[in-house]
C-alpha cells in the first residue's frame, strides 16, 4: 500500500495525516498525540527533544529550546542547538522527520513520500525552503499545497455543494483568508490574502508584556531582561487567551516569578475579556483588513458568500469570530476539527495525486505579484497576484553597453511600484549572451510557476534560439 503523508507544519503545533483505503486518518505519537508542539531543545545531555518533551523543558532551559521556527524560514539567521547552529528550514526538517518517524511507527511500514502545507501567502522562497525541508527529512514532497486550499478539501465540499466559500486560517504565526469557488468537483482559489506574521503568537505577547509592564510598574523590575521569567509568562498569556474564547474573565497566578531583597515576587492579574479585545484590537484590526482585501480581489460581496470555514487556534479568540461575523452576516462551518483539517486535507491531496480520487481537482493562485527591478528601481510586474497556477509569463530584456554577454536582473515579489518596499527573492544572470550593439540582443526571460507555487525561470535568446535554465541566486539563503 503506498502511502503519501499529510503534513500540516505549523508555527505553534504540527499534525501528520496519512489516507488509507482512500481515508484520512490522523496519526498519532506513542503517546497518543495527534497535534505535535513545533518545539525543539536541546537537553543537559546534549540530546535533541522535539515535540512535548521539548516544549515541557522549555522553561527552565529557555536558552536551547526553540519553538515558532516556522515564522523564520528562509531567513539567513542561524539558531544554535546542542552545539551546532542551523538554518530554519534545518530546524523545521527535524520536527518534519520526527512527523515522519511517527508515520512510519504507527504503520509499521518505511514512509517516503508527503505534501506539505504552506501559508497561502507564503513566498517563493519560503515555499522552496520548505520543500527543502522535506528533502532533508528524507521525503519526496509531491506537492506544496496552501493551508486554506487543504482545510476545504478537508471539509468535503465538492460531493454534492457547488459554490463560493471563504476560509479564514488563523494559526500560531501566520493569518490567511482564501476564497473559492467549487464547481463539481473542482475546487478553484479565486483570492487570497494574508499575513505572515499575525497568529496566536502576537496575543500571547501582547499580554505577556501587559503582565512584564505591570509588574514593572509595581515592583520596579523589568522581567525581559529575565528568559526563564519570560518563557514562563508567555506559557501563562496563552493558557489565559484560551480561557477568553470561554470565558468573560481569567486570573493570572505566576508564583515566585523572581525574588529581590525583600523576597519573593508574584504575578497576580485580572484580565477581562474587555481588556484583551482592547489590547489585541490592532490583531483584529489586520485580519479585517486582509478579509477585505481578498473580497475585493475576488469582486464579492458579503452575500456572494455560501459558506464560512475557520481554521486553526486563533479563529477561537472571541472577538475575532465576532467582527468576521459582523462582516459576513454568517456563521462559521464547524464539522471538522479546526486544528485537524489542514493536514487532512493534505493527505486527501496525496490520495489525489495517487490517482485514488479522480473526481476532485484543485485549481490554486499565487498570492504575490512577480516581477523585476527596471530603470529607477521600479517594479515591473510580469505575474499578477491571484494569477491562477501553474502560471507562465514572459518579457523582454535586452542590453545597455555594446557587446554586452551579461545580463543581471533583479527579481523581486510584492505589491509596491517601488522594488525597494517589495521582497527581494533573487538574481538572476543571463550569461553567454553573443556580441551585439547595446539594445539590439532579444533576450526573453520565462516566468514559470508550478503547481507549488514556486517559481522556475529561463532565457531565450531570440536571435539564436538557445534556451537557457537559470537558477534563482538566494540573498538570503548560502546552502540552497
Amino acid at each position: 500500500m503506498e502511502v503519501v503523508l499529510g503534513i500540516d507544519f505549523g508555527t505553534t503545533n504540527s499534525v501528520v495525516s496519512a489516507s488509507i483505503d482512500s481515508k484520512p486518518n490522523i496519526i498519532t505519537n506513542e503517546e497518543g498525540e495527534k497535534i505535535i508542539p513545533s518545539v525543539v531543545s536541546c537537553n543537559k545531555n546534549n540530546e535533541i527533544l522535539i515535540g512535548t518533551p521539548a516544549k515541557r523543558q522549555a522553561i527552565i532551559n529557555p536558552e536551547s529550546t526553540i519553538s515558532s521556527i516556522k515564522r523564520f524560514m528562509g531567513e539567513k539567521r542561524k539558531f544554535k542547538l546542542c552545539n551546532n547552529f542551523y538554518f530554519p528550514h534545518e530546524i523545521a526538517a527535524k520536527i518534519i522527520a520526527y512527523l515522519k518517524e511517527i508515520a512510519e511507527k504507527s504503520l509499521s511500514e518505511k514512509i517516503d513520500k508527503a505534501v506539505i502545507t504552506v501559508p497561502a501567502y507564503f513566498t517563493n522562497q519560503q515555499r522552496n525552503v520548505t520543500k527543502l525541508a522535506g528533502k532533508i527529512a528524507g521525503l519526496n514532497v509531491l506537492r506544496i499545497i496552501n493551508e486554506p486550499t487543504a482545510a476545504a478539501l478537508a471539509y468535503g465540499f465538492g460531493e454534492d455543494f457547488e459554490g463560493k466559500i471563504i476560509v479564514f486560517d488563523f494559526g500560531g504565526g501566520t493569518f490567511d483568508v482564501s476564497i473559492l469557488e467549487i464547481i463539481d468537483g473542482v475546487y478553484e482559489v479565486i483570492a487570497t490574502a494574508g499575513n505572515n506574521f499575525l497568529g496566536g503568537d502576537d496575543f500571547d505577547f501582547k499580554i505577556a508584556n501587559l503582565l512584564i509592564e505591570d509588574f514593572k510598574n509595581k515592583h520596579g523590575i523589568n522581567l525581559k531582561e529575565d528568559k526563564m521569567a519570560f518563557q514562563k509568562i508567555k506559557e501563562e498569556a496563552e493558557k489565559a487567551k484560551i480561557l477568553l474564547s470561554r470565558q468573560d474573565e481569567v486570573k493570572i497566578n505566576i508564583p515566585f516569578i523572581t525574588a529581590d531583597e525583600h523576597g519573593a515576587k508574584h504575578i497576580e492579574y485580572n484580565l477581562t475579556i474587555s481588556e484583551f479585545n482592547s489590547l489585541t484590537e490592532d490583531l483584529i484590526e489586520e485580519a479585517i483588513k486582509c478579509t477585505k482585501r481578498a473580497m475585493l480581489d475576488a469582486r464579492l460581496k458579503p452575500e456572494d458568500i455560501d459558506e464560512i470555514i475557520f481554521v486553526g487556534g486563533s479563529t477561537k479568540i472571541k472577538q475575532f469570530r465576532e467582527r468576521i461575523f459582523d462582516l459576513m452576516k454568517k456563521e462559521c462551518k464547524d464539522s471538522v476539527d479546526p486544528m485537524l483539517c489542514v493536514s487532512i486535507g493534505a493527505a486527501l491531496q496525496g490520495n489525489i495525486i495517487l490517482g485514488n480520487s479522480n473526481n476532485l481537482v484543485l485549481v490554486d493562485v499565487t498570492p504575490l505579484t512577480l516581477g523585476v527591478e527596471t530603470k529607477g528601481g521600479k517594479f515591473t510586474p510580469i505575474i499578477l497576484r491571484n494569477t491562477t497556477i501553474p502560471a507562465k509569463e514572459s518579457k523582454l530584456f535586452t542590453t545597455i553597453r555594446d557587446n554586452q554577454t551579461s545580463v543581471t536582473v533583479n527579481v523581486y515579489q510584492g505589491e509596491s511600484e517601488f522594488c525597494i518596499n517589495n521582497t527581494l527573492i533573487g538574481t538572476v544572470k543571463l550569461e553567454n549572451i553573443p556580441f551585439q550593439p547595446k539594445g539590439k540582443p532579444r533576450i526573453e526571460v520565462v516566468f514559470d510557476i508550478d503547481v507549488d507555487g514556486i517559481l522556475h525561470i529561463s532565457a531565450i535568446d531570440r536571435k539564436t534560439m538557445k534556451k537557457q535554465e537559470i537558477t534563482i541566486e538566494y540573498p538570503f539563503m548560502d546552502n540552497i
